[in-house]
């Protein structure tokens, strides 16, 4: 047994609501494989609102605290026009919207990697390195086929990505829940 990446402690650590938070992300992720587009107007959208609250935020500090620095005024001025621009042109949003998201995918990639290094020899382990596994092959395919197939696709990858979170939650939850009653 490897002691350096295991703690017999860290089942322990991933906390009660593992099962049902994984049972929610699977859900969440069926309904954006199913409406693939619907999934990727919603992100763009939030990514526009965020955006405009960020903005918001930004411009009330600025006011506060620094209201004649201009050079202060850039960000929120920034965050503003962003987010306007993704509400106004959500599908524009979408196609950037999936660069983001191969990077976000090759970042949670690396995570699980790690993760699953870390619970090794632990049970659901396996689960978390096949998570990377599939969070790394999308991230190339989205490469791959952007900018043409971006509508659909950021749709349908967000949701196995969250349909692979959740079996992976899912699994480990179980596994714990059988533990501490078996």
């Amino acid at each position: 047994m490897n002691k350096l990446f295991y703690d017999e402690r860290y089942p322990r650590k991933f906390g009660r609501y593992t099962l049902l938070i994984g049972i929610l992300l699977i859900v969440i992720g069926l309904i954006g494989i199913v409406f693939p587009i619907m999934l990727s107007l919603a992100a763009s959208v939030l990514l526009g609102w965020l955006l405009l609250f960020a903005a918001t935020g930004w411009a009330i500090h600025t006011a506060s605290y620094s209201p004649r620095s201009v050079m202060n005024w850039f960000k929120p001025a920034l965050l503003l026009v962003t987010g306007g621009i993704v509400l106004l042109y959500p599908i524009s949003g979408i196609a950037v919207l999936s660069l983001l998201l191969a990077f976000y995918l090759i970042l949670d990639a690396f995570a699980s990697f790690t993760l699953a290094r870390t619970m090794h020899p632990a049970k659901g382990w396996g689960w978390m390195a096949f998570n990377g596994f599939t969070s790394a092959l999308m991230a190339l395919l989205f490469l791959i086929g952007w900018p043409a197939s971006t509508l659909w696709l950021v749709g349908i990858f967000v949701g196995i990505s969250l349909l692979f979170d959740g079996l992976t939650l899912m699994n480990i939850g179980w596994m714990l829940h059988k533990r501490k009653f078996a």
